[in-house]
């Protein structure tokens, strides 16, 4: 079975502790230079899948570039949590009412969502999906790293717990441009058909 490495992208414009990125977010040149310091890759890697929001894709095209690796698939199941847009470009102490009110009960009811946002089922249901997609794109182009953002990565690596998964990558979010290996039983989930990009 092929190994999948899983990064997180590199830092990005705007960025403080509990901010909730809009998605056109840029690298900034840390970020350049974390990816940079984050090489080499692990032996074997032969493929690079990313998240198509910008500041993967462009951590993802930077590796391309140092390293000659092809970009195979750029993949919304990659994509990082789709927090409502009520939070988008705000922190903690701005978060409106409503939010304050879904993150009160979303654990009670992972299946709740805010207003335009993903729900905690609907972002472990993504990743359950991005874990076969994952393990169908390494088999086809052999060790892949999959570049993506924390809490889906956080999730991703913690599968098993269920929806409960994104509270556990929200207490240990990944460090820029951070590498881990996607441990063999989060994988491809029985009863799930390969899924499309």
């Amino acid at each position: 079975m092929a190994d999948i490495w899983l990064m997180r992208h590199g830092a990005y414009e705007g960025h403080r502790p509990g901010y909730h990125a809009p998605h056109e977010a840029a690298l900034t040149q840390e970020g350049r230079e974390q990816v940079r310091r984050s090489l080499p890759l692990p032996e074997g890697v032969t493929a690079i899948v990313t998240s198509p929001i910008p500041r993967a894709r462009q951590t993802a095209t930077l590796v391309s570039h140092l390293t000659g690796l092809p970009i195979v698939a750029a993949s919304g199941l990659l994509a990082e949590w789709r927090a409502p847009s009520i939070v988008l470009g705000r922190t903690a102490e701005t978060y409106p009412p409503a939010y304050r009110a879904w993150r009160a009960r979303r654990l009670a009811n992972p299946s709740l969502r805010c207003e335009d946002g993903e729900s905690l089922t609907d972002l472990h249901t993504r990743a359950r999906r991005c874990a076969a997609f994952l393990d169908h794109t390494a088999r086809r182009h052999g060790p892949l790293l999959a570049v993506s953002h924390t809490l889906l990565l956080g999730v991703l690596t913690h599968l098993p717990e269920g929806p409960a998964a994104f509270v556990t990558a929200a207490k240990a979010p990944w460090q820029f441009a951070e590498r881990r290996l996607l441990p063999v039983r989060q994988r491809a989930t029985p009863g799930l058909q390969r899924p499309a990009q």
